[in-house]
Protein backbone atom coordinates (compact mmCIF):
# COMPACT_ATOMS: atom_id res chain seq x y z
CA UNK A 1 0.00 0.00 0.00
CA UNK A 2 1.46 3.41 -1.08
CA UNK A 3 0.60 6.50 0.89
CA UNK A 4 0.41 9.63 -1.02
CA UNK A 5 2.42 12.31 0.96
CA UNK A 6 -0.14 15.06 1.22
CA UNK A 7 0.24 19.11 2.68
CA UNK A 8 -2.95 20.77 3.94
CA UNK A 9 -2.94 24.84 3.02
CA UNK A 10 -5.46 26.40 5.47
CA UNK A 11 -5.99 25.38 9.06
CA UNK A 12 -9.39 26.79 9.63
CA UNK A 13 -12.77 26.09 11.50
CA UNK A 14 -13.33 22.46 8.91
CA UNK A 15 -9.81 21.45 9.00
CA UNK A 16 -9.92 19.92 12.90
CA UNK A 17 -12.33 16.92 10.66
CA UNK A 18 -9.94 16.50 8.15
CA UNK A 19 -6.70 16.04 10.28
CA UNK A 20 -9.09 13.78 12.91
CA UNK A 21 -10.08 12.00 9.67
CA UNK A 22 -6.28 11.58 7.92
CA UNK A 23 -4.54 10.44 10.76
CA UNK A 24 -6.73 8.44 12.51
CA UNK A 25 -9.47 6.55 9.99
CA UNK A 26 -7.62 6.96 6.23
CA UNK A 27 -4.63 4.95 5.60
CA UNK A 28 -3.26 5.90 2.31
CA UNK A 29 -2.93 9.94 3.23
CA UNK A 30 0.44 10.85 4.44
CA UNK A 31 -0.07 14.15 6.00
CA UNK A 32 3.40 15.57 5.78
CA UNK A 33 3.01 19.41 6.56
CA UNK A 34 0.68 21.88 6.75
CA UNK A 35 0.20 25.40 6.10
CA UNK A 36 -1.79 28.71 7.39
CA UNK A 37 -1.45 32.19 7.08
CA UNK A 38 -1.60 32.43 11.08
CA UNK A 39 1.14 29.94 12.10
CA UNK A 40 -0.23 29.50 15.48
CA UNK A 41 -3.04 27.43 13.69
CA UNK A 42 -0.54 25.63 11.95
CA UNK A 43 1.18 24.75 15.31
CA UNK A 44 -1.28 23.53 17.49
CA UNK A 45 -2.43 21.11 14.30
CA UNK A 46 0.98 19.50 14.93
CA UNK A 47 1.10 19.14 18.09
CA UNK A 48 -2.68 17.88 18.52
CA UNK A 49 -2.57 15.43 15.46
CA UNK A 50 1.57 15.32 15.06
CA UNK A 51 1.88 16.90 11.87
CA UNK A 52 5.51 16.90 11.39
CA UNK A 53 6.24 20.08 9.19
CA UNK A 54 5.12 23.83 9.24
CA UNK A 55 5.91 25.35 6.05
CA UNK A 56 6.02 29.24 6.14
CA UNK A 57 3.71 29.58 3.05
CA UNK A 58 1.90 27.84 0.53
CA UNK A 59 4.98 28.32 -1.69
CA UNK A 60 7.61 26.57 0.27
CA UNK A 61 5.06 23.56 0.49
CA UNK A 62 4.55 23.52 -3.46
CA UNK A 63 8.05 23.71 -3.58
CA UNK A 64 8.90 20.63 -1.79
CA UNK A 65 9.68 17.67 -4.06
CA UNK A 66 8.30 15.46 -1.49
CA UNK A 67 4.88 16.72 -1.86
CA UNK A 68 2.34 15.54 -4.19
CA UNK A 69 -0.96 16.16 -3.32
CA UNK A 70 -1.91 19.72 -1.90
CA UNK A 71 -5.43 19.58 -0.02
CA UNK A 72 -6.60 23.80 -0.45
CA UNK A 73 -8.77 24.26 2.84
CA UNK A 74 -8.87 27.86 2.49
CA UNK A 75 -11.69 30.43 2.10
CA UNK A 76 -13.60 29.80 -1.35
CA UNK A 77 -12.56 33.42 -2.65
CA UNK A 78 -9.10 31.74 -2.17
CA UNK A 79 -9.51 28.57 -3.55
CA UNK A 80 -8.47 29.48 -7.34
CA UNK A 81 -5.33 31.55 -6.27
CA UNK A 82 -4.24 28.42 -4.16
CA UNK A 83 -4.91 25.86 -6.57
CA UNK A 84 -3.51 27.46 -9.33
CA UNK A 85 -0.22 27.62 -7.46
CA UNK A 86 -0.16 24.10 -6.82
CA UNK A 87 -1.27 23.16 -10.21
CA UNK A 88 1.67 25.28 -11.50
CA UNK A 89 3.82 23.55 -9.09
CA UNK A 90 2.94 20.10 -10.60
CA UNK A 91 1.00 19.05 -7.89
CA UNK A 92 -2.45 17.08 -7.42
CA UNK A 93 -4.85 19.21 -5.88
CA UNK A 94 -7.78 18.49 -4.05
CA UNK A 95 -10.11 21.52 -2.88
CA UNK A 96 -12.75 22.39 -0.63
CA UNK A 97 -16.07 23.52 -2.19
CA UNK A 98 -16.32 25.43 -4.15
CA UNK A 99 -14.02 24.69 -7.16
CA UNK A 100 -13.70 28.67 -8.09
CA UNK A 101 -15.96 31.27 -7.09
CA UNK A 102 -17.22 31.94 -10.39
CA UNK A 103 -16.74 29.74 -13.63
CA UNK A 104 -13.82 31.23 -14.98
CA UNK A 105 -12.31 30.52 -12.19
CA UNK A 106 -12.90 26.89 -12.88
CA UNK A 107 -12.92 26.70 -15.94
CA UNK A 108 -9.10 27.77 -15.92
CA UNK A 109 -8.12 25.65 -13.24
CA UNK A 110 -9.43 22.98 -15.66
CA UNK A 111 -7.86 23.60 -18.57
CA UNK A 112 -4.87 24.17 -16.32
CA UNK A 113 -5.11 20.85 -14.80
CA UNK A 114 -5.71 19.13 -18.40
CA UNK A 115 -2.41 20.82 -19.45
CA UNK A 116 -0.52 19.53 -16.67
CA UNK A 117 -1.77 15.93 -16.50
CA UNK A 118 -2.65 16.00 -13.21
CA UNK A 119 -5.50 15.40 -10.93
CA UNK A 120 -8.32 18.02 -9.68
CA UNK A 121 -11.24 17.57 -7.89
CA UNK A 122 -12.78 18.14 -4.14
CA UNK A 123 -15.83 18.33 -2.23
CA UNK A 124 -18.03 17.38 -1.33
CA UNK A 125 -17.60 13.83 -0.63
CA UNK A 126 -20.46 13.15 1.78
CA UNK A 127 -22.20 11.76 -1.71
CA UNK A 128 -19.98 9.23 -1.02
CA UNK A 129 -20.73 8.24 3.12
CA UNK A 130 -23.41 5.65 3.62
CA UNK A 131 -26.57 7.37 3.09
CA UNK A 132 -26.79 8.86 -0.16
CA UNK A 133 -24.33 5.44 -1.59
CA UNK A 134 -27.84 3.59 -0.34
CA UNK A 135 -29.98 5.95 -1.83
CA UNK A 136 -28.08 5.66 -5.13
CA UNK A 137 -28.06 1.27 -5.06
CA UNK A 138 -31.60 1.89 -4.36
CA UNK A 139 -32.58 3.87 -7.29
CA UNK A 140 -30.01 1.90 -9.49
CA UNK A 141 -31.82 -1.39 -8.24
CA UNK A 142 -35.59 -0.25 -9.47
CA UNK A 143 -37.01 -0.13 -5.86
CA UNK A 144 -38.00 3.55 -6.87
CA UNK A 145 -38.77 2.85 -10.38
CA UNK A 146 -38.11 4.76 -13.59
CA UNK A 147 -36.76 8.48 -11.47
CA UNK A 148 -39.10 11.31 -12.87
CA UNK A 149 -38.20 13.91 -10.37
CA UNK A 150 -36.22 15.85 -7.84
CA UNK A 151 -36.61 18.22 -4.79
CA UNK A 152 -34.55 19.64 -2.64
CA UNK A 153 -34.61 21.87 0.34
CA UNK A 154 -31.82 23.61 2.10
CA UNK A 155 -33.72 26.45 4.28
CA UNK A 156 -32.00 28.28 7.40
CA UNK A 157 -31.81 31.80 8.88
CA UNK A 158 -28.09 32.17 8.44
CA UNK A 159 -24.62 31.14 9.86
CA UNK A 160 -23.98 34.62 11.69
CA UNK A 161 -25.95 32.61 14.81
CA UNK A 162 -23.08 30.01 15.37
CA UNK A 163 -20.41 30.20 13.37
CA UNK A 164 -17.18 31.93 14.53
CA UNK A 165 -16.27 33.60 11.10
CA UNK A 166 -19.45 33.63 9.18
CA UNK A 167 -18.73 37.01 6.96
CA UNK A 168 -17.06 35.26 4.18
CA UNK A 169 -20.42 33.92 3.95
CA UNK A 170 -22.02 36.89 2.53
CA UNK A 171 -19.08 37.52 0.17
CA UNK A 172 -17.78 36.74 -3.24
CA UNK A 173 -17.44 33.20 -3.24
CA UNK A 174 -20.12 32.29 -0.53
CA UNK A 175 -24.03 32.54 -0.08
CA UNK A 176 -25.91 29.64 0.18
CA UNK A 177 -25.95 28.52 -3.27
CA UNK A 178 -22.35 28.81 -3.18
CA UNK A 179 -21.85 27.37 0.10
CA UNK A 180 -24.41 24.89 0.44
CA UNK A 181 -25.63 23.78 -3.18
CA UNK A 182 -22.61 21.68 -3.65
CA UNK A 183 -23.53 19.25 -1.14
CA UNK A 184 -27.44 19.09 -2.96
CA UNK A 185 -26.44 19.50 -6.58
CA UNK A 186 -23.82 16.63 -5.64
CA UNK A 187 -26.18 14.68 -4.56
CA UNK A 188 -28.56 15.16 -6.96
CA UNK A 189 -26.32 14.05 -10.03
CA UNK A 190 -24.94 11.68 -8.28
CA UNK A 191 -28.25 10.13 -7.88
CA UNK A 192 -30.24 11.11 -11.04
CA UNK A 193 -27.08 11.77 -13.51
CA UNK A 194 -26.29 15.35 -15.22
CA UNK A 195 -28.02 18.13 -15.80
CA UNK A 196 -28.84 20.09 -19.67
CA UNK A 197 -30.22 23.19 -18.73
CA UNK A 198 -31.40 25.02 -15.89
CA UNK A 199 -33.39 28.64 -14.57
CA UNK A 200 -33.11 30.11 -12.02
CA UNK A 201 -34.35 33.35 -9.31
CA UNK A 202 -32.40 34.78 -6.55
CA UNK A 203 -32.04 37.55 -4.20
CA UNK A 204 -30.54 39.13 -1.34
CA UNK A 205 -33.38 39.92 1.00
CA UNK A 206 -31.70 41.69 3.64
CA UNK A 207 -28.59 44.34 2.80
CA UNK A 208 -27.13 43.56 6.44
CA UNK A 209 -26.77 40.95 8.87
CA UNK A 210 -25.51 41.06 12.43
CA UNK A 211 -23.20 38.68 14.13
CA UNK A 212 -24.69 37.05 17.04
CA UNK A 213 -21.78 34.67 17.70
CA UNK A 214 -18.30 34.98 19.41
CA UNK A 215 -15.65 36.41 18.71
CA UNK A 216 -17.76 38.95 16.30
CA UNK A 217 -21.14 39.26 18.59
CA UNK A 218 -22.14 42.53 17.12
CA UNK A 219 -20.58 43.19 14.00
CA UNK A 220 -22.55 43.92 10.91
CA UNK A 221 -21.81 42.71 7.82
CA UNK A 222 -22.72 44.07 4.44
CA UNK A 223 -24.24 41.63 2.49
CA UNK A 224 -22.97 41.57 -1.16
CA UNK A 225 -24.11 37.97 -2.53
CA UNK A 226 -28.03 36.83 -3.29
CA UNK A 227 -29.52 35.01 0.02
CA UNK A 228 -32.06 33.42 -1.21
CA UNK A 229 -31.44 31.29 -4.58
CA UNK A 230 -34.27 28.74 -6.23
CA UNK A 231 -33.30 26.84 -9.09
CA UNK A 232 -35.34 24.52 -11.62
CA UNK A 233 -33.13 22.08 -13.38
CA UNK A 234 -33.74 19.23 -16.65
CA UNK A 235 -31.77 16.22 -15.99
CA UNK A 236 -30.20 14.57 -19.35
CA UNK A 237 -32.66 11.80 -18.85
CA UNK A 238 -35.36 14.94 -19.40
CA UNK A 239 -36.41 14.04 -15.62
CA UNK A 240 -36.97 17.66 -14.10
CA UNK A 241 -35.61 18.65 -10.36
CA UNK A 242 -35.79 22.05 -8.24
CA UNK A 243 -33.83 23.38 -5.43
CA UNK A 244 -34.20 25.73 -3.01
CA UNK A 245 -30.98 27.12 -0.89
CA UNK A 246 -31.64 30.36 1.35
CA UNK A 247 -30.27 32.08 4.56
CA UNK A 248 -33.26 33.97 5.17
CA UNK A 249 -36.10 31.24 6.09
CA UNK A 250 -36.92 30.61 9.79
CA UNK A 251 -37.73 26.81 9.46
CA UNK A 252 -38.50 24.49 12.44
CA UNK A 253 -35.64 21.81 12.48
CA UNK A 254 -37.50 18.98 13.46
CA UNK A 255 -39.68 19.33 9.94
CA UNK A 256 -36.61 19.52 8.08
CA UNK A 257 -36.74 18.41 4.79
CA UNK A 258 -33.40 18.17 2.27
CA UNK A 259 -34.20 15.65 -1.02
CA UNK A 260 -36.76 13.82 -2.80
CA UNK A 261 -36.90 11.53 -5.69
CA UNK A 262 -39.72 10.66 -7.21
CA UNK A 263 -40.23 7.79 -9.26
CA UNK A 264 -42.79 6.22 -11.58
CA UNK A 265 -42.96 3.64 -8.72
CA UNK A 266 -42.27 5.19 -5.75
CA UNK A 267 -40.27 7.69 -3.77
CA UNK A 268 -36.45 7.80 -1.93
CA UNK A 269 -36.47 10.59 1.01
CA UNK A 270 -32.61 10.83 0.88
CA UNK A 271 -30.70 12.60 4.28
CA UNK A 272 -29.05 15.59 4.75
CA UNK A 273 -26.17 15.82 1.92
CA UNK A 274 -24.26 17.44 4.14
CA UNK A 275 -23.80 14.36 6.23
CA UNK A 276 -22.30 11.31 5.47
CA UNK A 277 -24.84 8.36 6.93
CA UNK A 278 -28.94 8.23 7.19
CA UNK A 279 -31.67 7.94 7.53
CA UNK A 280 -32.89 6.80 3.94
CA UNK A 281 -36.60 6.39 3.80
CA UNK A 282 -38.40 4.90 1.23
CA UNK A 283 -42.37 4.86 0.20
CA UNK A 284 -44.41 2.68 -2.66
CA UNK A 285 -47.64 2.94 -2.71
CA UNK A 286 -48.46 -1.19 -1.71
CA UNK A 287 -46.74 -0.26 1.28
CA UNK A 288 -49.16 2.89 2.75
CA UNK A 289 -46.17 3.81 4.67
CA UNK A 290 -42.97 5.18 5.01
CA UNK A 291 -40.24 2.52 5.42
CA UNK A 292 -36.83 2.87 6.77
CA UNK A 293 -34.11 1.50 4.81
CA UNK A 294 -30.84 -0.14 6.66
CA UNK A 295 -27.29 1.69 5.38
CA UNK A 296 -25.69 -0.55 3.33
CA UNK A 297 -22.38 0.81 2.91
CA UNK A 298 -19.62 1.89 5.06
CA UNK A 299 -18.77 5.19 6.40
CA UNK A 300 -22.02 6.61 8.43
CA UNK A 301 -20.28 9.02 10.56
CA UNK A 302 -18.35 12.65 9.60
CA UNK A 303 -15.92 11.06 6.92
CA UNK A 304 -14.38 14.47 5.64
CA UNK A 305 -11.40 13.14 3.61
CA UNK A 306 -13.18 10.30 2.15
CA UNK A 307 -13.05 12.05 -1.02
CA UNK A 308 -9.49 12.94 -0.29
CA UNK A 309 -8.69 9.34 0.12
CA UNK A 310 -10.05 8.36 -2.75
CA UNK A 311 -8.17 10.98 -4.68
CA UNK A 312 -4.62 9.66 -3.02
CA UNK A 313 -5.88 5.80 -4.19
CA UNK A 314 -5.94 7.22 -7.70
CA UNK A 315 -2.42 8.68 -7.69
CA UNK A 316 -1.27 5.66 -6.31
CA UNK A 317 -3.18 3.20 -9.03
CA UNK A 318 -4.39 5.01 -11.52
CA UNK A 319 -7.77 4.79 -11.55
CA UNK A 320 -10.68 7.52 -11.82
CA UNK A 321 -10.59 9.88 -8.49
CA UNK A 322 -14.87 9.81 -7.76
CA UNK A 323 -14.48 13.59 -6.79
CA UNK A 324 -12.65 14.63 -9.84
CA UNK A 325 -12.84 18.07 -11.26
CA UNK A 326 -15.24 16.76 -14.31
CA UNK A 327 -17.99 16.67 -11.15
CA UNK A 328 -16.97 19.84 -9.62
CA UNK A 329 -16.98 21.55 -12.12
CA UNK A 330 -20.76 20.88 -13.62
CA UNK A 331 -21.98 21.89 -10.42
CA UNK A 332 -20.33 24.79 -10.23
CA UNK A 333 -21.48 25.41 -13.81
CA UNK A 334 -24.95 24.82 -13.15
CA UNK A 335 -24.97 27.19 -9.71
CA UNK A 336 -23.21 29.98 -11.98
CA UNK A 337 -26.47 28.90 -14.51
CA UNK A 338 -28.89 29.73 -11.78
CA UNK A 339 -27.47 33.36 -11.31
CA UNK A 340 -27.06 34.12 -14.87
CA UNK A 341 -30.67 32.39 -15.30
CA UNK A 342 -31.76 35.08 -12.68
CA UNK A 343 -30.36 38.02 -14.54
CA UNK A 344 -31.26 37.29 -18.09
CA UNK A 345 -34.87 35.92 -17.18
CA UNK A 346 -34.21 32.82 -19.47
CA UNK A 347 -33.05 29.40 -19.49
CA UNK A 348 -29.57 28.44 -19.28
CA UNK A 349 -27.85 25.56 -21.28
CA UNK A 350 -25.21 23.84 -19.91
CA UNK A 351 -22.16 23.08 -21.72
CA UNK A 352 -19.64 20.49 -19.78
CA UNK A 353 -20.48 16.78 -19.37
CA UNK A 354 -20.79 14.61 -16.45
CA UNK A 355 -20.58 11.14 -15.99
CA UNK A 356 -21.59 9.48 -12.54
CA UNK A 357 -18.47 7.62 -10.99
CA UNK A 358 -18.24 4.23 -9.60
CA UNK A 359 -20.40 2.92 -7.17
CA UNK A 360 -18.51 2.81 -3.58
CA UNK A 361 -17.23 -0.65 -2.65
CA UNK A 362 -17.69 -2.13 1.07
CA UNK A 363 -13.97 -2.09 2.17
CA UNK A 364 -12.54 -4.87 3.22
CA UNK A 365 -10.81 -2.83 6.25
CA UNK A 366 -11.86 0.23 6.72
CA UNK A 367 -9.67 3.57 5.74
CA UNK A 368 -8.40 1.84 2.60
CA UNK A 369 -10.23 1.90 -0.57
CA UNK A 370 -10.94 -0.12 -3.36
Amino acid sequence: MRRVKTVMIGVGCISKIYLKNITETFKEIDLIGVCDLIRERAEKACEEFGVPRIYETMHDAFADPEVELVLNLTRPYEHFGVSKAALEAGKHVYCEKPLGADLAEGKYLLKLAQEKGLMLGGAPDTFLGAGIQTCRRLIDDGFIGTPVGSAAFMLTSGVESWHPEPEFYYKRGGGPMLDMGPYYLTAMINLMGSIDRVVGISRASFPQRTVTSQPFFGQVIDVEVDTYVAGTVQYSSGAIGTIHTTFDAKYPGEKRRFIEIYGSEGTLFVPDPNTFGGPVQLYRPEDGVLRDVPLMYEYKENSRALGLADMAKSIANGREARCDVQQTYHVLEVMEGFATSSKTHSWVEIESEYHRAPAMVPPRLKGILD
